[in-house]
């Protein structure tokens, strides 16, 4: 007996992205990285490595539907560890540490991604990739409504 394919919709997006954030989650515990954290080295390296404090404060409460200040409290943390180093003229850049620890991280991120995507067509992939961003940016608009 097969289970007819649910439609897309909040649930079903939620269950997707919670299910593999707990697989990715167990891949950054080996290095004693938070989901948080990660996000914050991935978008910091995103952009070659050095960005704008305001930036990357924007970028991750934007990004994880966070405040401000758990967003500082992030890139504060990170300096602390010195895997960020934040420079007086406001500008955050990623410490050779930081860049040893997200290099160590990407390997299991790719195991976990081509795991979890096998099998799944490059169309379908870029059919479901549309459909997700179109509703991340109606949320988007949403929240910027409120």
């Amino acid at each position: 007996m097969t289970t007819a394919t649910p439609p897309a919709n909040g649930q079903v997006i939620a269950l997707a992205h919670y299910s593999s954030r707990a697989v990715l989650e167990t891949v950054l515990a080996r290095t004693g990285t938070t989901f948080h954290q990660s996000v914050t080295l991935n978008a910091v390296v995103g952009k070659g490595g050095t960005v704008e404090h305001d930036w990357l404060i924007g970028r991750l409460t934007g990004a994880l539907k966070i405040e401000e200040s758990p967003a500082r409290e992030i890139v504060d943390e990170l300096a602390a560890l010195k895997l960020l180093e934040e420079s007086a003229s406001g500008q955050v850049s990623l410490t050779d540490s930081g860049q040893e620890l997200f290099d160590r991280i990407q390997p299991g991120v790719r195991e976990v991604s081509a795991r979890l995507y096998a099998g799944i067509s490059a169309e379908d992939l870029a059919t479901a990739g549309r459909v997700l961003t179109l509703v991340t940016e109606r949320a988007n608009a949403e929240l910027g409504d409120a």
